[in-house]
């Protein structure tokens, strides 16, 4: 694929037909193993289920665009990193997509959950989650925030500047009480994924540098603290990554952070958290290790730069979010407008536009990121045709699948089901355009349950002061 846009990828208009890795189906009708969650299948009159309703059924109920979540499935995900993670602390990280339903899901489950922000605290509060079983993280909390998660006993907090210190040394003594904490750290590891979600390389604005030395200095300054009370070190190298050789070099770094640590003070950091970041498959390109295989690896891992370093086994902790939310969750959109456009050298791609866009999934246009998409309210004896799904939005790279087989008479509408989009759709979508967000519904054996409901345009405009009510 050739890009020719300063914006990146999505904004070219020179590109090859399609990627590489996307082969021509015989079949546009086929679900692909492993882009979907666990009840999702085609009923007999090939329109595709979910949690026992048919897509038509969801949609005459709720409409669309709409976000779609397998309670099923997301509560066996859950469970799943629990279990394959056995004996480690296993945080929700809630960024990922957060509600009261989800929280009261993860309490249900026995994991903890990782909140970054004032709101998501609140949410969880509010959700009746346990605040001692709450990491907060943020590289710029404000005192309100750090105010609310001292006093209401929030379990660990993860410091990210000197001035986050002096912050939570004035806080802790204002109000007389400890703060648990954990530094996090830049290990210098770049993982494989996207520059805006790679997150521990040097030039970037998260955590303290161990190869500068800094992680060092706040981590002894912490201990010193009268009130601060350090439980340990917090690594996070990315997100979107498909297997263990990444931490590998993170926990080299971290644990030998850690041996310096006890060598300057006599005292053994009992807690480690190598963080989250693990990938799923958003297209047939992807591969991503299970729960299973990356507890496994990251065992060995800690194991072998324990003993090298003559350190006793920290208590350990990591932050799926992405791998539980995401796949869990079906984007569904109406079709409204096709085109076929000319794009040199005998070709043409088929443009879908759908009821969505840019607003409910921000993704392709920011990371440029891939995603899936088929015909979900009937199957289709047409041949796969190549197309891009854009939504409504006025931009050009409103793109919500950038490249997809669908069956040529896709039409106006028709439902598409895009999978995958349980994770960083709702939580990162916007009101672009004046666009009211979508609702989240649960679908269990076949009932639904709001999570969040439609906003509304009366919803929106409430925030703006200067119009005529009476118009």
């Amino acid at each position: 694929m050739t890009h020719m846009h300063v914006a990146g990828s999505i904004h070219a208009d020179a590109v090859s037909a399609a990627p590489n890795w996307l082969v021509k189906p015989t079949d546009a009708n086929v679900l692909v193993d492993g882009l979907w969650s666990g009840t999702v299948a085609r009923a007999d009159d090939g329109a595709i289920r979910i949690g026992g309703l048919t897509v038509q059924e969801i949609v005459e109920q709720v409409g669309t665009p709409a976000y779609v979540i397998d309670e099923v499935d997301f509560r066996g995900r859950a469970l799943t990193w629990r279990q394959a993670f056995e004996g480690w602390k296993v945080y929700y990280a809630s960024k990922s997509f957060l509600c009261g339903t989800v929280a009261r899901w993860i309490d249900d489950a026995g994991l903890n959950l990782d909140v970054a922000s004032m709101g998501e605290l609140t949410v969880a509060l509010r959700a009746g989650f346990d605040p001692a079983r709450i990491g907060l993280h943020g590289n710029n909390k404000s005192d309100a925030l750090l105010r609310l998660a001292l006093t209401r006993g929030v379990g660990r907090i993860v410091v990210d500047s000197p001035d986050e210190i002096s912050r939570l040394e004035r806080l802790t003594a204002e109000l007389g009480v400890t703060a648990s904490v954990q530094i996090r750290v830049t290990t210098g590891v770049e993982a494989h994924t996207h520059e805006y979600i790679a997150t521990a390389h040097e030039d970037q604005k998260f955590g303290f540098s161990i190869s500068g030395g800094q992680a060092l200095v706040a981590l002894v300054r912490c201990h010193g603290s009268a009130n601060l009370d350090l439980r340990g070190i917090h690594s996070h190298i990315g997100s979107q990554i498909f297997d263990t050789n990444g931490f590998e070099v993170a926990a080299r770094r971290t644990l030998r952070l850690m041996s310096q640590f006890k060598e300057a003070t006599g005292v053994t950091l009992p807690e480690l958290n190598l963080g989250g970041g693990f990938g799923i498959a958003y297209t047939i390109d992807d591969s991503p290790a299970t729960a299973q295989e990356l507890a496994r690896g990251l065992d060995d891992i800690i194991d072998h730069e324990c003993r090298a370093f003559g350190l006793d086994k920290p208590v350990l902790s990591v932050e799926p979010g992405r791998s539980i939310s995401g796949p869990a969750g079906t984007a569904l959109y109406t079709v409204g407008t096709t085109k076929n456009v000319e794009i040199g050298g005998g070709q043409q791609r088929r443009y879908v536009s759908v009821d969505g866009g840019m607003s409910d999934n921000i993704r392709p246009a920011l990371y440029a990121a891939e995603y899936s998409a088929v015909l979900a309210n009937r199957v289709s004896p047409a041949a796969p045709v190549l197309s891009r799904v854009v939504g409504l939005h006025c931009e050009g790279g409103d793109i919500l699948v950038r490249d997809v087989f669908l069956p040529g008479d896709t039409g106006i509408g028709d439902v598409l089901a895009v999978p995958a989009s349980g994770a960083y759709s709702r939580s990162m979508a916007s009101n672009y355009n004046h666009t009211p967000r979508p609702p989240v519904v649960s679908v269990r054996d076949g009932r639904i349950t709001t999570m969040i409901r439609r906003e509304t345009l009366d919803d929106l405009l409430a925030l703006d002061a200067g119009l005529d009510e009476t118009l």
